[in-house]
């Protein structure tokens, strides 16, 4: 039995549904993060699972119990905002009694849990400090405790790293994680940054036009997409389109592609087109020199790009553009030159299939 359970929750506003039959089961203690661009609902689902939202159909429950028709103070969630939404008048310590002292909690097991939860954060010693003697990840911090030290049943994050600089950010999700594994709290984590989803998560929900296009962890997610839009929104790929040459009983296919054949796992027919997608590091590349393997075909360097461990090459083929991500472990950069003619090739099995119509 899950812990947090949406049952077909719609959300509609002028007359446009923009949460449509959502459902979703998520156990005691796990991190789920809800991934997706703009628009697509996952903040709006947050917030009716906080109460700020009314739910227009279906019905959401905690630990078998509904709760969608509550006020949010009755849900026992905690919340941290994208903007911290902390008060600029009080100290530390009163932004984070805040809750605690709405619920008439007695004032010396404020100041415990007050004075556990900043230490949690590491910002014991800060009591007295006040939000604009705080930065922007010290802040986050304050929000984090005062959604903690109500001890809630679920905590909500919406977006709470996307206004911190790009290494604060990577030190507040490595926080978060620990602090949400060490409370063993259920964890929904809202954001359109997919390493940041791919890096925190137990699982990941990732969410288009209202809807959750795939639920897993995040391995399966990158590997192995069961959806289009899962395959293009989740990292890079690159989109092969081929024609079926010949078909087989154990649902393979000779495909041509680029003046190459390929035998590939995918039901088709013969004479038809379809579509592949692959990822820039799944794309091997040799010198024209050193090709040893039959399956290889020649495209062009147009351009490359030095990236630290790795170079990215843009290779040209039949007025296609592949992009190859290769490590400067396996392949010296400076072999290689733009307007180089190489050998590019890939495992038939890391070719991701399209859903698209064949």
């Amino acid at each position: 039995m899950s812990y947090l359970s949406l049952e077909n929750v719609v959300k509609t506003f002028n007359k446009t549904e923009v949460v449509k039959k959502l459902s979703l089961d998520i156990q005691k203690g796990e991190l789920v993060s809800f991934l997706g661009p703009s628009g697509c609902g996952k903040t709006t689902t947050l917030n009716m699972i906080a109460g700020f939202l009314e739910v227009d159909g279906g019905k959401i429950e905690v630990d078998g119990k509904p709760v969608h028709l509550l006020p949010p103070n009755k849900r026992e969630m905690g919340m941290v905002f994208q903007n911290y939404a902390l008060f600029p008048h009080m100290t530390v310590f009163d932004n984070v009694a805040y809750g605690l002292k709405l619920r008439k909690v007695p004032k010396n097991e404020i100041n415990k849990r007050v004075l556990e939860a900043l230490e949690m954060v590491r910002l014991a010693g800060y009591e007295k400090r006040y939000p604009k003697e705080l930065s922007g990840g010290q802040q986050q911090r304050v929000s984090l405790a005062r959604a903690l030290v109500i001890k809630p049943k679920v905590l909500l994050l919406d977006e709470p790293l996307s206004n911190l600089d790009a290494k604060l950010r990577q030190e507040m999700r490595e926080e978060i994680v620990d602090i949400q594994k060490q409370v063993g709290i259920t964890t929904i984590f809202v954001t359109h940054d997919q390493e940041e989803a791919l890096a925190i998560s137990d699982r990941i929900a990732v969410m288009y036009e209202g809807r959750i296009e795939q639920v897993d962890d995040p391995a399966s997610i990158y590997n192995h997409p069961k959806t289009d839009f899962v395959s293009q929104f989740i990292g890079e790929v690159n989109h092969i389109q081929g024609k079926v040459l010949e078909t087989y009983e154990n649902k393979k296919c000779k495909l041509h592609f680029f003046g190459n054949e390929q035998i590939v796992s995918v039901p088709s027919v013969k004479n038809s087109e379809v579509h592949f997608f692959i990822r820039p590091e799944k794309i091997q590349i040799a010198l024209a020199e050193s090709n040893e393997r039959n399956e290889a075909f020649q495209t062009k360097v147009e351009r490359k790009m030095f990236l630290g461990a790795k170079t990215r090459y843009i290779l040209k083929v039949h007025d296609r553009h592949l992009i190859a991500d290769i490590s400067n472990t396996v392949l010296n950069p400076t072999e290689i030159k733009e307007g180089n003619s190489v050998y590019t090739y890939w495992n038939p099995e890391d070719l991701l299939p399209s859903r698209m119509a064949r």
